[in-house]
């Protein structure tokens, strides 16, 4: 395990102390969109619950309850509000950095893995038992996998109701569900609803896009983000890092769209992602925003895994507020966060791929593309390969030290999954012949999204603690644009 313990929410740590029911209810109050994702208010008397920033009427105190997810107000019987989406807000922070059991957890259901391999499957791959996954899931978060992956199954059918013409059947199956019965029964909870009645409750500038729109010919997204970012340099080093057949880079800077290829559990996508920001134009602070995405997948049923590896990928799911109150402290990053405020680390939307890119470098990167790379059934302008699997690479050049790695990340020596303990892939890495410690650091950081890692013979204080990654990132992005 990491030394670095990340709060949970049970500790509640935000920027303005807000360590009791008290001080959330002064943050719902104040419509603070900063506490979007870190808590959701719920109101006994209307039986909905919403986002700390929700425009509407704020309620008296006496019935407000507090969750700690989404998950866990719905389990007490309340339903999302219709105005502030409170199922759509943007990923807790906390579950993306913790290294505990309680986080590898939360990145492994939001990865899907437990609507493909069931709870079972989580706990293999956590190394606990159901039970004890179950319990302490529960204990941290008011809700167990079960739960916390239904209201994930809930939010993903709503975006395909609202942004494609599936047929309903299919909507259910491809958001997870085992039954048509099930789809509407958790719909109808969730959001007071029947499916057709949420389609047809999807605004009038959304429906043009929402009939031309299927897995195939591309599902429109908007990734939203907590609290300030700064997409140009994250489109910068995605830039000089592409990989000619898997990625491109097309556009002027502040302009920039990004497009890739990504091998999915049930198929392949082509994801987009546009560099220009967009804002809320109503409701709470008008803090935070979002990225436009599309989705080109094969299979529809890959859409909740492909969200989260860009976001992943972007870093949408950091809270900037901590970040940049704890570098700001520092004379030398304060005047780069001042410059720079939301400032975030890319990390990758496939760790095993970045782990392969980090250790050869991007000319030889390409070669195995070109050599060993899959050709796409339907090639998408200059996109036309995924990123060689590391089985094959291993069978294929199984010898120095990418044959080891390609070989370890085959046979599961080395795991680089979402729940993947960050120590035990550090460790796994660097028992590989020929394996240098700034690769495995690097591997740490952006594909395991580790806050806090730093290379070796990096100059990063315990005073930047835990928060290293992101001021090291600081450091680099000031000197590049020198």
């Amino acid at each position: 395990m990491s030394d670095f313990r990340q709060p949970g929410p049970r500790d509640w740590r935000r920027l303005d102390g807000v360590k009791d029911d008290d001080s959330r209810y002064e943050a719902v109050r104040g419509r603070d969109a900063r506490f979007d994702g870190a808590f959701f208010f719920a109101v006994v008397t209307t039986g909905i619950y919403c986002r700390p920033s929700c425009p509407a009427r704020t309620p008296v105190r006496r019935n407000v309850r507090f969750y700690a997810t989404a998950a866990a107000a719905q389990g007490s019987g309340f339903r999302a509000c219709r105005r502030c989406r409170p199922d759509a807000v943007p990923g807790s922070a906390d579950w993306n950095v913790r290294a505990d059991v309680v986080g590898r957890a939360m990145r492994l259901i939001a990865d899907g893995v437990v609507d493909r391999e069931g709870v079972a499957g989580l706990a293999t791959r956590l190394g606990y038992s159901a039970r004890q996954v179950q319990r302490q899931l529960t204990a941290e978060l008011g809700a167990g996998p079960v739960a916390l992956a239904r209201a994930q199954r809930a939010h993903t059918a709503r975006i395909l109701l609202r942004t494609t013409g599936l047929p309903v059947t299919e909507v259910a199956f491809a958001a997870g569900f085992a039954s048509v019965r099930q789809f509407n029964d958790t719909v109808r909870a969730v959001y007071a609803a029947t499916p057709s009645a949420l389609r047809a409750a999807t605004p009038v500038r959304d429906q043009a896009a929402r009939r031309a729109a299927t897995p195939s010919t591309g599902i429109p997204l908007r990734l939203a983000h907590r609290g300030p970012y700064q997409p140009g340099p994250v489109f910068d080093l995605l830039q000089r890092e592409a990989l000619t057949g898997v990625e491109e880079v097309t556009g002027p800077p502040g302009r920039r769209r990004y497009r890739r290829t990504l091998r999915l559990p049930y198929g392949t996508g082509i994801v987009t992602v546009d560099e220009r920001p967009g804002r809320p134009g109503t409701g709470g602070t008008g803090t935070g925003g979002w990225l436009e995405a599309g989705l080109r997948l094969t299979d529809p049923r890959d859409l909740t895994t492909a969200v989260q590896r860009l976001r992943r990928l972007f870093d949408l799911d950091a809270d900037p507020y901590a970040v940049d109150e704890r570098l700001a402290a520092d004379p030398r990053l304060a005047p780069l966060v001042a410059a720079r405020p939301g400032l975030r680390p890319p990390g990758t939307a496939d760790p095993e791929e970045f782990a392969v890119r980090a250790l050869v470098g991007r000319a030889e990167a390409e070669r195995l593309v070109r050599r060993y790379g899959t050709t796409l059934d339907a090639p998408c302008g200059t996109l036309t390969h995924l990123f060689p699997e590391p089985a094959v690479l291993a069978e294929a050049e199984p010898d120095g030290t990418a044959g080891a790695l390609t070989a370890a990340l085959a046979d599961g020596t080395v795991r680089l999954d979402p729940g993947a303990d960050r120590d035990d892939a550090e460790r796994a890495l660097l028992a590989l012949p020929g394996m240098d410690p700034a690769t495995a650091a690097a591997v740490r950081a952006r594909g395991l999204g580790d806050p806090d890692a730093a290379a070796p013979g990096a100059h990063a204080p315990d005073t930047w603690r835990p928060w290293r990654s992101y001021a090291l990132n600081h450091l680099r992005t000031a000197r590049e644009s020198e």
